[in-house]
């Protein structure tokens, strides 16, 4: 058995996979203050008591890390930067306490400025009283060298053995010292609180006897196992968004074009399957409003859902962007799109009486709320239209999408629109028929999220920088020696490359998809010293994409 749970704002749903066929799946109300009694309730009523030892694999999506940086209640931390040349430092300043140090590494790894270890103290003093427990310390080019970033850390570690420090370099070993910043200090300012959560998460799963790995999904679409999500917590962002697109993605197993439509209660999350390929985000995720090194799908949410309040301004209907409740007709207290929908194509969703008399109190002719309702519904469907219009238009920048068009020599086609969530089912009908495709809609799509945790498989990513004249080569802030392989190639590069993938796999217990590897950047550059080649360097960017796991041919539905 294979357990997939996905914890949203307003729901949290859950399945049961055995065979390729959904056996249980449920869905509860989100209490957020208490998100381990939620996840407790839904295990339970998905396992019978005594089944734990059955499961084989147990995956959560969650909200968690998005909600927490939306919110802005984490614990303050200083963000220590040692930028080099050639950069305005004070650009990043993403905190109140925030130090740009002396020092520099070049792109080689080399240091051409010296740290100055009065001023590191300096700061450290600082630091200190300014009553901040936690310090993110990063360095452009650390992941060539970190070096100097380790050297800063130690002189405050001394100065301030309390502190909690994070390293660039431990977070990310792309290029982009901007986006390294950023990523390091989110992930510093969550972990705390990730690894509580995480720590009880997986205290309610052992306590069922479920043995089975626990996995969480990823913005990327992927997995990683609860363990190296307390390091990464940020890695965790948008696993909602990430899921129902996995969701879409397990229900349909072909090279359609759709949009994905996820309405939840609040939001509506779009993304986008091109040819049977969830698209990325070239530029990763946003968090606080900044790129980081997040691998992300490329998604967008919409503050508008089912339970959307709506009101009747200067004689215009708005829905949205807020939400008081429940759906007027599950005994909430202000109409919504559910009510609306209820009204009108006669759904009996919870009382259709509650319905009614919400709606009509936004009029003062009772024979108008049919009226009403046909024009929400309009509203609702116009709204979702536009905004998938505007996101499409910026998905056609994605260097994928573009490929796809000069590959194919056509634009692209929408085929259909995939629903998922509760409200899919009264929504994607009318959506599909406005945008003039196919809607899918399946008995499965309310809970298409869980489905999507469940299948997905765990993705791993490694960036290998090599060059020949110093004799060295890195990878997420490891520099290590070159084995001696004579004139080094680009073939040289990329075995090696394997070799640390291969590595890292069968240490995160990924060996099996090892096989499902693939390039997603080549360079190399020749050093010229004197009018000759002196050495070369090679930069080679190796995946394990997302995907479904091993075994998995689709589902009934």
């Amino acid at each position: 058995m294979l357990v997939g749970i996905d914890v949203g704002g307003t729901f949290t749903d859950g399945v049961v996979l055995a065979d390729g066929e959904v056996v249980r799946w449920c869905k509860r109300r989100t209490d957020t203050g208490r998100l381990q009694e939620t996840i407790e309730a839904v295990i339970d009523e998905l396992l019978p008591q005594g089944s734990g030892r059955e499961v084989e694999r147990i995956v959560l999506s969650t909200t968690l890390i998005t909600n927490l940086l939306a919110t802005g209640q984490l614990e303050k931390a200083a963000l220590v930067v040692i930028p080099g040349s050639g950069l305005n430092p004070y650009e990043l300043r993403l905190a109140d306490n925030y130090y740009v140090l002396q020092g520099g590494i070049d792109f080689r790894g080399r240091e051409i400025t010296p740290i100055n270890r009065s001023e590191v103290r300096e700061t450290a003093r600082k630091i200190k009283q300014a009553g901040i427990r936690k310090v993110a310390v990063v360095g452009k080019f650390s992941q060539r060298n970190p070096s100097q970033e380790e050297q800063v850390a130690s002189i405050i570690h001394n100065e301030y053995p309390d502190l909690d420090i994070l390293m660039g370099h431990r977070v990310s070993g792309e290029l982009n010292f901007p986006r390294r910043a950023v990523t390091t200090y989110y992930t510093l300012i969550t972990r705390e609180h990730w690894s509580r959560f995480a720590d009880e998460i997986e205290k309610v799963i052992r306590a069922r006897q479920i043995t089975a790995p626990i996995e969480i999904m990823k913005a990327d679409g992927g997995t990683m196992s609860l363990d190296a999500s307390r390091q990464m917590p940020c890695q965790t962002a948008f696993s909602g968004p990430a899921a129902s697109t996995m969701g879409a993605f397990a229900l349909t197993m072909d090279d359609k074009t759709s949009v994905v439509v996820d309405i939840g209660g609040t939001t509506t999350d779009l993304s986008f399957i091109l040819q049977g390929e969830p698209l990325h985000a070239s530029k990763g995720a946003k968090l606080g409003g900044r790129y980081t090194h997040v691998k992300a799908l490329a998604v967008r949410s919409v503050a508008l859902g089912g339970d959307s309040v709506i009101r009747i301004q200067d004689g215009r209907i708005t829905i949205g962007p807020d939400r008081k409740g429940d759906a007027a007709c599950f005994g909430g207290p202000a109409p919504t799109p559910t009510d609306a929908f209820n009204l009108l194509e006669g759904r009996k969703l919870g009382d259709p009486e509650l319905s009614y008399r919400a709606m009509a109190g936004l009029v003062k002719d009772e024979t108008k709320v049919a009226d009403l309702a046909r024009a929400v519904v309009e509203e609702f469907i116009d709204m979702l239209c536009r905004n998938i219009q505007e996101m499409m238009r910026s998905w056609e920048q994605e260097p994928a999408y573009r490929v796809w068009e000069i590959v194919n020599r056509r634009r692209v086609k929408l085929d259909r629109v995939v629903g998922i969530g509760a409200p899919a089912a009264i929504v994607i009908p009318r959506l599909a028929s406005r945008m003039g495709c196919q809607g899918f809609v399946t008995r499965l799509s309310a809970v298409g999220n869980a489905l999507g945790a469940v299948v997905a498989r765990p993705t791993l990513q490694l960036t290998l920088h090599a060059d020949t004249q110093t004799g060295t080569y890195s990878t997420d802030g490891q520099v290590k020696k070159l084995p001696n392989l004579g004139r080094i190639q680009m073939k040289d590069i990329k075995e090696l490359s394997e070799k640390e993938l291969k590595f890292l796999a069968e240490e995160k217990g990924m060996a099996d998809y090892f096989s499902e590897r693939e390039f997603f950047l080549e360079e190399q550059f020749n050093v010229i010293r004197g009018w000759t080649t002196s050495g070369r360097i090679f930069d080679v960017g190796i995946t394990i994409s997302p995907g479904v796991i091993k075994g998995f041919k689709g589902v009934k539905i």
